[in-house]
């Protein structure tokens, strides 16, 4: 798991007039909207006695921890220490991380990482987003893998006829030979894709006049940053789907994962719920595959999986990781698993750089 990027803490409808817990990248966190209804994330440790401040309550633009009234704005810093007195300001050090928040696409994402703005990856975007001629659904799941294989097996074109029930390209005899993919760039590097025209693919697709439109299907597949893919799958000039999907590590080996797929055609809100179901069987079928997999966690070496030239974009996508870790972005989940239960760590927050003096820890990085 990787901090500095950001990450879906949850949908924005979800947050309302409570406290909500969270948990990304192994670590605990409460997300509550202050008095003008700003998103705010927080790591979740009182750092007074460990009290859970998700369990607590929302005074005004704070959240008040549960076990002794502590209460933390927005910013992360004390407000409130009632055992002081109302007239004693409480001390420089009785703060708590709390990490940049920017609501898009009906999701609150969440910056987990120390980086200054200018020097944060940008949110994978979504241009179809409000556009009237795209119809979306939101799917949302949490399955026990990790995210990297997830995000590999998004890349992966080569999977499809033999885990996907109705995208087969053959009889899994005579298979659909994929040719050589170059991996493509994009977005100064954030985004890395392959593209693959399957001349000969039937769609068995209507257009909205109820007319059959045959092939080429084109599909487009790409990772961007860490642990978000998106997906161009054109059956025809007219007909589309572009899918979006943003995975969160919950932790090392299980994943939160929200999808959304737009398509231009059928635009009637009568046809959500196929669509939803038809997209539901693909994932399931994706998670039945995922969760069996040996290792759980992607080989610390390509020598230990025999890969072809089929395997480009997912070997792209480990040499990114490599360079994320280089930076010293990975968490050491070693060290965090002997600590468990003794230790409370913190994603490191932007503000970090800015002060000293901070109580909880900030969790172990593999060095860069």
């Amino acid at each position: 798991m990787f901090i500095n990027f950001w990450y879906v803490a949850e949908e924005s409808r979800n947050v309302t007039d409570q406290p909500v817990p969270v948990r990304m990248l192994g670590q605990d966190f409460v997300l509550f909207r202050d008095s003008a209804g700003v998103a705010r994330c927080l790591s979740n440790v009182c750092i007074h006695r460990g009290g859970s401040l998700s369990h607590g309550k929302l005074k005004g633009d704070c959240v008040e921890c549960p076990y002794h009234g502590w209460r933390y704005g927005g910013d992360g810093v004390c407000q409130r220490i009632p055992s002081l007195g109302s007239d004693t300001k409480p001390p420089d050090r009785a703060k708590v991380d709390a990490y940049p928040t920017e609501e898009r696409y009906g999701f609150i994402f969440a910056f987990l990482g120390d980086l200054p703005e200018a020097e944060r990856p940008p949110i994978m975007e979504i241009p179809e987003w409000g556009d009237d001629t795209w119809r979306s659904a939101l799917l949302r799941f949490e399955f026990n893998f990790d995210y990297k294989r997830s995000i590999e097996n998004g890349v992966d074109l080569a999977h499809n006829e033999f885990t996907h029930s109705f995208q087969m390209f053959s009889d899994g005899e005579n298979c659909f030979a994929l040719p050589d993919l170059d991996v493509e760039e994009h977005d100064n590097g954030w985004e890395m894709g392959v593209r693959l025209i399957m001349p000969g693919a039937a769609t068995g697709l209507r257009n909205e006049a109820g007319k059959t439109e045959p092939g080429p299907t084109e599909a487009y597949t790409a990772f961007h940053g860490i642990s978000n893919l998106r997906t161009y799958i054109h059956h025809s000039k007219t007909l589309a789907l572009h899918q979006y999907i943003y995975e969160t590590p919950i932790d090392k080996d299980r994943t939160r994962i929200f999808f959304h797929n737009f398509r231009n055609y059928l635009l009637d809100t009568s046809k959500d719920e196929a669509s939803l179901k038809e997209n539901t069987l693909v994932v399931h079928e994706d998670r039945d595959v995922l969760e069996r997999l040996r290792p759980v966690l992607t080989p610390a070496t390509n020598i230990n999986e025999l890969l072809v030239p089929a395997d480009k974009s997912l070997v792209a996508y480990r040499e990114r990781l490599k360079e994320f870790e280089a930076n010293g972005w990975r968490i050491d989940v070693n060290v965090v698993d002997r600590d468990a239960g003794r230790v409370a760590y913190a994603i490191p927050s932007p503000a970090r750089r800015e002060s000293s003096g901070w109580v909880i820890n900030p969790i172990p990085l593999l060095g860069a």
